[in-house]
């Protein structure tokens, strides 16, 4: 199963996460990146703690 961002209001320049597959462009739902699960959950991690935030800014 896909999911789409709640911050994607229906826009068609997204990115999809699904659980146990990967992640996945919309305009090119045949493919997908496959993602382990621990280096997930360290991406997750890592944009919670504001490490991919522009300079000056945090999450």
């Amino acid at each position: 199963m896909w999911r789409k961002s709640s911050y994607s209001a229906g826009a068609s320049n997204c990115v999809e996460i699904g659980r146990g597959v990967g992640i996945r462009d919309t305009k090119a739902p045949a493919t997908h990146l496959a993602v382990a699960p621990g280096s997930w959950s360290a991406f997750l991690l890592s944009v919670k703690a504001g490490e991919f935030a522009p300079s000056g800014q945090t999450g």
